[in-house]
């Protein structure tokens, strides 16, 4: 579990893409803890988004420009002279992908160019986290999860930049970063959920729209399996990841941080337990409307940080999806509209999180005390 306060206070950490779902969930953590945030974004991209309903663009240094303007990202960094770096900025949609595959491929592939270089010209930056996506695996429709060690591909223009970009990590960390102290590594996560995601063809976003408007949502392929879980999650393996990497420890290359494989759940199964938690029964309805290509089944596996990282999922999947149900019915059903009210429900999803992780560390600990040799089954 990630070291809180002992570490990230005082440390000075550059985070682009943190005016997104994740980016902004992401500031609030780095904010209580204590660290010195500066966020690089090129707008804000949903409204309403998290971002601007939490109020954070008054508690952390506030950056809006592009990642594919070099001169002014490298600028900006320089200036800063962070301790670590993490880049979140994407264009995180597949079917948006397919309408603008120029800019995609653009921002996820030459961004991340413009951020090593940045990094490279920046010594003070000791972890860089790169994040890109469970979709940059090329997808066989495996009933397996996916490692470290499988072939990056996508067949849509989102998941092939977002492999690209994992290739274009590694050749810069075996031609510029191999003898350095400035590590660099990436993170892969599955389909992420939580309070305060209003972006567009996303799922629950969808679902909590119709049930506000008292309609039933179109559901693409109710089928489909993806590696759900709680924002909190993926991100406190990203927050370890830029931990150890600052620390010394060489985690060089690709991280998976997905749910156990139980968690992997279908579209319909998601929908019709918010639609239970919100009280409001069956709320989809199928869309026989022809869409472009997405894959039906993805899953993640997560040995490598379970092994190396000791890093776990802390809530199952029916937890991660009520707490993210609750969340979104607090705000549009009880008054919860402030930006204080909003960033303190945040805390509270947050504060829940670790309190569930370090109940488990300790149980773990308590274990190993009272049975200290490996249980053989």
């Amino acid at each position: 579990m990630v070291n809180g306060r002992h570490f990230w206070n005082g440390k000075k950490v550059f985070l682009t893409g943190h005016t997104g779902f994740k980016g902004s969930w992401m500031s609030i953590w780095l904010l209580e803890m204590g660290a010195d945030v500066t966020g690089y974004s090129v707008d804000i991209p949903t409204i309403p988004s998290l971002f601007e309903t939490a109020g954070l663009r008054e508690k952390l240094h506030h950056i809006q420009a592009d990642v594919r303007d070099y001169p002014t990202l490298s600028k900006s960094v320089k200036e800063y002279q962070p301790d670590i770096l993490i880049h979140m900025a994407a264009q995180p949609l597949v079917r948006l992908s397919y309408e603008n595959p120029r800019e995609t491929y653009s921002t996820n592939i030459m961004g991340t160019v413009n951020v090593l270089e940045a990094v490279r010209e920046t010594p003070s930056i000791k972890s860089t986290v790169i994040i890109t996506t469970d979709k940059c695996y090329e997808n066989k429709e495996w009933t397996f999860g996916y490692r470290e060690i499988d072939p990056m591909g996508g067949h849509d223009p989102y998941s092939s930049s977002k492999g690209a970009a994992e290739l274009v990590v590694s050749s810069y960390n075996r031609s510029f970063f191999q003898k350095t102290d400035q590590l660099v590594c990436t993170a892969r996560a599955g389909n992420v959920i939580g309070g305060g995601d209003w972006a567009k063809d996303r799922l629950v976003p969808d679902v909590v729209q119709a049930i506000c408007q008292g309609e039933k949502v179109l559901i693409r392929n109710p089928k489909a399996i993806r590696p759900w879980q709680h924002v909190l999650e993926p991100l406190s393996g990203y927050l370890l990841l830029a931990q150890k990497a600052y620390n010394g420890e060489d985690i060089r290359g690709g991280w998976n941080f997905g749910p156990r494989d139980e968690d992997a759940q279908n579209v319909q199964w998601v929908t019709e337990k918010i639609g239970t938690v919100w009280g409001k029964g069956k709320v989809w309805k199928k869309d026989g409307d022809e869409h472009p290509h997405e894959a039906n089944y993805l899953k993640l596996d997560i040995s490598k940080a379970r092994m190396h990282l000791k890093w776990t999922p802390r809530w199952d999947a029916d937890t991660a999806v009520e707490k993210t149900t609750l969340w979104y019915k607090d705000f549009y059903q009880n008054d919860v509209h402030s930006s204080e009210d909003i960033y303190q429900r945040c805390l509270e999803d947050l504060k829940n999180y670790i309190d569930k992780a370090t109940y488990n560390d300790r149980r773990k600990t308590k274990a190993k005390i009272q049975r200290p040799y490996p249980r053989v089954f």
